[in-house]
């Protein structure tokens, strides 16, 4: 009985060493993850400052000329307008500064109107500052005004109750101070520093880029290890791409503002022309991307066939992103990039030969249209590009099976 149960003792501490080392591997798994990604957020931060450094610096100097010509020039003993202008025009979002300034001065303008309007006949208090806000936000949608006039004009009014009765002529200097600090925003931005636009659309391109390359290769290596968890996962991220895409978005806007308006970068308005053109079928090869990995993750769910070169296709496409953020950076044609698209159809044709499932051939389809919305991307036309394509893939895309240059999605 003794030597029974020391067995028993013996199985069970067996068993607990074996469970603990499970969940040793688990945990530390789990660790591993949680510190990259804790790496991950970090260089993110650091990634947004960098992105951000050039607008600060814009902002502190736009704010102390305003402050310094309205107290110096103007003699406004309180310059507060002024500043709080021009770091809101820079604030704006970009490309839309001068568009900002105006909607300043016209928010102001309406304010200015109700408030005067509204103390001369009902005087100030809490109740008359709930009225003077109400009416003025109510007169700006009556008008059709944006929401930044809205804002602006409520402001505004809140401004003129509250302080109209301890400061004398608030509203001439309030006006001064809009226009004042609108301008010198935009002086600062298209004069005295105007950024570099093929710079500002670089760093903005970088992590919608990156996510996509990224994803592409998960997806990849998710393939050829039919590791379901893995292409879910990419498929999440890649689905959690607004931010990315709408820095991008607005990082073109920008430079196309500032190489209209800097006489410093109009030489530049030529090389804009790529990106600004790049931004719709880059938002075209991410959703496609999303079909494609959703099938890879159905593909394996179903125990479909993945003939070896279908994840070298997927492959293929991440290094054609990464060559042509990077040919794009440099200024270069993107050669590079195109040629790695037109591999990955190849390596597609070859897996569609090898004979794929149903969900398999979504993924052939999805290779060669993310194929073409890169190479439009790298400034191919649409027409052209579909040629090259079918190119690339061969006579085996006669084979019977479903269309493979549309989006079966």
């Amino acid at each position: 009985m003794a030597r029974d149960g020391r067995l028993q003792f013996l199985r069970r501490g067996k068993l607990r060493e074996g469970r603990t080392d499970r969940d040793g591997q688990r945990i530390a798994s789990a660790m591993e993850e949680l510190r990259h990604r804790g790496k991950a957020t970090l260089h993110d931060r650091l990634h947004r400052v960098r992105t951000a450094f050039g607008l600060a610096v814009q902002a502190g100097l736009a704010a102390g000329l305003a402050y310094l010509i309205s107290h110096r020039l103007l003699k406004n003993p309180q310059p507060v307008f002024a500043p709080i202008s021009a770091v809101g025009t820079l604030a704006a979002s970009v490309g839309q500064r001068f568009r900002r300034t105006v909607e300043l001065i016209a928010g102001v303008a309406v304010g200015v109107l109700v408030g005067d309007a509204l103390i001369y006949f009902v005087g100030t208090g809490a109740w008359q500052l709930a009225l003077v806000v109400t009416s003025a936000i109510l007169l700006s949608i009556f008008a059709g005004a944006s929401v930044a006039i809205v804002i602006q004009a409520a402001a505004t009014a809140v401004l003129i109750v509250t302080l109209s009765p301890s400061t004398e002529n608030l509203e001439f200097p309030r006006f001064i101070d809009a226009l004042l600090g609108g301008g010198i925003a935009l002086l600062v931005t298209a004069i005295l520093l105007p950024l570099n636009p093929l710079r500002v659309i670089n760093r903005a391109a970088r992590p919608a880029l990156d996510l996509l390359a990224d994803q592409l290769d998960a997806c990849a290596e998710a393939l050829r290890n039919q590791d379901r968890e893995a292409a879910q996962r990419a498929l999440f991220r890649l689905r959690e791409n607004k931010e990315e895409l709408a820095a991008l978005s607005e990082a073109i806007e920008g430079a196309k503002e500032t190489s209209t308006l800097s006489p410093a970068r109009w030489h530049r308005r030529g090389e804009l022309t790529h990106y600004a053109e790049a931004a719709d079928p880059i938002d075209r090869a991410m959703r496609n991307t999303g079909t494609l990995i959703r099938r890879a993750v159905t593909m394996i769910e179903d125990d479909e066939p993945a003939p070896e070169p279908m994840p070298d296709a997927i492959g293929h496409l991440a290094e054609s992103v990464r060559l042509l953020r990077h040919e794009f950076a440099a200024g270069q044609e993107p050669q590079e990039a195109r040629e790695r698209s037109l591999r990955a159809v190849s390596e597609a044709g070859r897996a569609y030969a090898e004979g794929v499932g149903f969900s398999g051939s979504v993924v052939i389809a999805q290779v060669r249209t993310t194929a073409s919305d890169l190479m439009v991307a790298s400034g191919i036309e649409q027409e052209e590009a579909n040629r090259l394509v079918r190119q690339a893939f061969g006579e085996k895309e006669h084979r019977t099976g479903p269309p493979t240059d549309r989006n079966p999605a």
